[in-house]
């Protein structure tokens, strides 16, 4: 294969929108790719740790006596974590209630959550039945796989 045919298969790229061209043939073997390289970003981003929920520079002198009492009804009960990398929905909708609140009673099965990755709604049901000690996500933030977001006894 010359440069010229090469130059041609680039404009038919450009010319039908393609991103990837692979093709193989007798000893040859060519792969164009335009644009970024969306398997290389994800590996990327899922390499990064997860945002903090909460702010900690917003009172620098108190942060650690604030951390200490929280902590403990946090760690009360096993822990609920994320399946999946996402965007983290404690309702259906915005104008409706949430799923679950802390002190609410689940049967397992139950929707706890919503999780949106790639434009799909997925509901994250519980695993067993309890009740709700702590909801550690907030709403509408991305959650990362094995992120906690809830408590459950």
């Amino acid at each position: 294969m010359d440069l010229k045919e090469i130059r041609k298969i680039v404009e038919l790229m450009n010319e039908h929108g393609l991103t990837v061209f692979d093709m193989s043939k007798e000893g040859f073997h060519l792969k164009l790719r335009k644009g970024p390289d969306v398997d290389a970003l994800r590996g990327l981003i899922g390499s990064f740790p997860a945002a903090p929920a909460y702010a900690p520079a917003a009172a620098p002198a108190a942060a650690p006596a604030a951390a200490a009492a929280p902590a403990a009804p946090a760690q009360e009960g096993e822990a609920i974590t994320s399946p999946m990398v996402g965007t983290f929905y404690r309702k259906p909708s915005p104008d409706s209630p949430s799923f679950v609140n802390v002190g609410d009673a689940v049967s397992e099965g139950q929707t706890l959550c919503i999780i949106e990755a790639m434009k799909v709604m997925n509901e994250i049901k519980a695993e067993k039945s309890g009740v709700i000690t702590a909801v550690l996500a907030d709403d509408g933030n991305p959650v990362q796989f094995g992120d906690v977001l809830f408590r459950i006894k």
